[in-house]
């Protein structure tokens, strides 16, 4: 039986396929396939939860949807009570720099922060009430003082890099609460999110002698996991897309040093370094095993990225830190175009606008216009078939027997010429199967 679909959600997945963009809500009702993948990352998020930490690279094809994929992921973590921080690398965004790029990176990151509660993004400014909200009831249970209490609380992320000036600047911002002082509760969050530039600045504001740069920004990843776990929640989830603008870097210098900090990451995660801090990184098959430009051409990456020589021949292991995503089957699709078909009718089937018959006259209609790429990277189709039904909702009465040798469907844009330094489309909607 088909779960009704709130108009909310209906209205939020039809905007977003009808402009070949992933929904940022209402997922569950269109994902298909992908059990296994999905099962291998719950794992990993568990192990977070559970004080451990985990990595993976999420590989694909241009189109293949890796981008749905993380934001499936992104929900999964939520629903398990981490809080999930990310961001899309750009020219302007990296792990590593020089001029500011970096810190950019972890700024996007901290203002896309996302909890249950407030999944859309923002969420800091509640996770840091929750903290202090809970240290002052500890402290008056304890008859001390909330400052001494955050302190006491923080005392195990103080002895970490930048750990003493997080404690003062929350020490800060629960100060100015009581003072109703806005300006320096605003200048609170905006040094946990690195939004300072100047450590001038931020002296003259708060009283602290760092702030979040090029050089810590994987340092304060580390210590806000360890925060967010005081504040009540199970860990951090670091989803980073768009890696490969990495790949894409014109100075092998610039790249080396982003590798640099990947490998960091990596040793940290596999030797149990890290705490309740997850990584995912989606990026397509050049940014990992390209030799000259890619993780693979950094040796040590390398060893440790490299495939199970025994998963061949159709045998899978997904036991690794790569997470490979493969291409929708015909079967997929037909899922697919059925899932969209119930947003369409609000998830009643008595109002669904079409038969399977015409989901089959479409398919066919796709692969003899663009052959069998309609399915491995259908961005367009899955396009092409929220127009159809678009059309068929507002227009009652018309034949859609009549309209499907009509669809103006193509194929999806070939591979960028990353060499040329083309940015990756990929927006994730081509792989729903999940």
């Amino acid at each position: 039986m088909n779960a009704t679909i709130r108009p909310r959600d209906r209205d939020t997945i039809v905007q977003a396929l009808s402009a070949g963009v992933v929904p940022k809500s209402g997922l569950r009702h269109i994902q298909v396939g992908r059990a296994r993948e999905i099962e291998a990352i719950v794992r990993d998020v568990d192990r977070v939860a559970d004080g451990g930490a985990g990595i993976r690279f999420i590989i694909g094809e241009y189109g293949a949807g890796k981008t749905f994929f993380v934001n499936l992921l992104r929900l999964v973590a939520m629903e398990k009570r981490l809080v999930v921080v990310g961001g899309d690398l750009a020219p302007d965004r990296r792990l590593h720099a020089t001029g500011g790029q970096a810190r950019g990176l972890y700024a996007e990151c901290m203002r896309n922060m996302a909890t249950r509660t407030k999944p859309e993004g923002g969420a800091l400014p509640s996770v840091v009430e929750r903290f202090v909200t809970e240290a002052a009831k500890e402290a008056k249970e304890r008859g001390r003082s909330v400052e001494s209490e955050i302190h006491a609380k923080l005392a195990s992320i103080q002895e970490l890099v930048g750990g003493y000036d997080f404690a003062t600047v929350l020490t800060r911002y629960y100060e100015a609460s009581e003072n109703d002082d806005e300006a320096t509760k605003g200048a609170a969050l905006r040094w946990l999110r690195g939004e300072y530039t100047t450590k001038t600045e931020a002296r003259a504001a708060l009283g602290v002698r760092a702030i979040v740069d090029d050089d810590s920004v994987y340092d304060h990843f580390k210590l806000m996991s360890r925060f967010v776990v005081l504040a009540g929640y199970a860990g951090l989830m670091v989803v980073l897309d768009e890696m490969v603008n990495l790949y894409k870097l014109q100075s092998s210098q610039a790249r080396n040093a982003n590798y640099e900090q990947i490998l960091r990451v990596l040793n940290d995660v596999l030797q149990g370094s890290a705490a309740n801090l997850g990584f995912l990184m989606a990026g397509t098959p050049e940014f990992l095993m390209d030799t000259r430009r890619g993780l693979y051409s950094y040796q040590a990456l390398q060893s440790r990225l490299a495939e199970n020589a025994f998963a061949k021949d159709g045998l899978v292991d997904l036991s690794g830190p790569v997470v490979r995503l493969q291409s929708l089957t015909r079967e997929d699709l037909f899922v697919l175009l059925s899932n969209i078909r119930n947003v369409f009718a609000g998830g009643d089937p008595a109002k669904q606008a079409v038969p399977d018959e015409a989901m089959v006259a479409f398919m066919e209609h796709c692969q003899k216009r663009v052959g069998d790429s309609y399915f491995r990277t259908p961005r367009n189709t899955v396009k092409a078939w929220v127009q159809l039904l678009s059309v068929l909702e507002q227009n009652p009465g018309t034949d859609w027997r009549a309209l499907v040798g009509e669809v103006p469907v193509q194929a999806d844009a070939p591979e960028p010429d990353l060499a040329a330094g083309e940015v990756d489309g990929d927006d994730g909607l081509a792989a729903f199967k999940l």
